[in-house]
């Protein structure tokens, strides 16, 4: 079953269409990556899949459903979001930033506290010595990791990640992008992952739908993405040369 579909849509922004007959599946259990140039859509696709924009024509379904369909709260319950600068509260603790969304859902204390300390060792931020910092206390890197504990609190089925290693420096992102991986491989969650880096997105996704003028290009696995003769997927891998 796919977890996301676009089917034939079009966004409309500023009087120009932003995407246009934009047509691609997002698997159940698979990590797509959305590479393209800047300016080429791939961020408002993924927004569309939240309901942060709304479709000007065809369809974005998640689980089936059309997200017009969904009540936005209920949608979002289903989302984790991951953006670049991790999004995290200042004046809120590791513990209370990570533990956020149970606690708008209510979940008992208990079972939240248990939550936080599984999800932060997940991330490799021994609770003991993370849930009391602030955000101002900790590097770039260890920010995205307390913002990618904080998308997977709630147990969504989808993820949702808008560029999230571009504003850390080389090491630390090749370092990020190793643990993304072995999350994506224990966990299995379906992600949606926007890059505009080629190197990137054949590093940490299991299909590539690489995005030009508001439209899917090419779309498959790393492998045959690099295969293409697509004049658009050989300026990208042009780059690693």
């Amino acid at each position: 079953m796919n977890a996301v579909e676009f089917d034939d849509v079009t966004f409309r922004a500023g009087g120009r269409d932003i995407l246009k007959n934009f047509s691609l599946a997002v698997p159940s259990g698979e990590t797509v990556v959305l590479l393209g140039r800047s300016g080429s859509g791939k961020t408002s696709a993924l927004k569309l899949v939240n309901a942060m924009h709304r479709e000007s024509a065809g369809a974005v379904r998640v689980a089936g459903q059309p997200t017009a369909a969904w009540k936005a709260i209920e949608l979002r319950r289903h989302i984790g979001y991951v953006m670049q600068d991790a999004g995290l509260f200042p004046h809120y603790t590791v513990a209370q930033n990570v533990g956020l969304v149970p606690r708008l859902l209510e979940w008992p204390n208990e079972r939240i506290v248990a939550r936080v300390e599984e999800l932060l060792e997940l991330v490799g931020m021994p609770f003991a010595e993370f849930h009391a910092r602030y955000p101002r206390q900790l590097s770039g890197g260890q920010r995205q990791r307390v913002g990618v504990a904080r998308a997977l609190a709630a147990d969504p089925s989808i993820l949702l990640f808008d560029e999230p290693f571009g504003a850390l420096d080389p090491i630390t992102r090749a370092e990020l992008q190793r643990e993304f991986v072995r999350l994506r491989d224990r966990l299995g969650k379906t992600a949606l992952f926007v890059t505009h880096d080629v190197r990137e997105a054949l590093k940490v996704g299991t299909r590539i739908a690489l995005i030009e003028g508001g439209r899917v290009a090419v779309a498959g696995a790393p492998q045959e993405f690099e295969a293409s003769r697509h004049p658009e997927a050989r300026a990208f891998l042009k780059s690693l040369e």
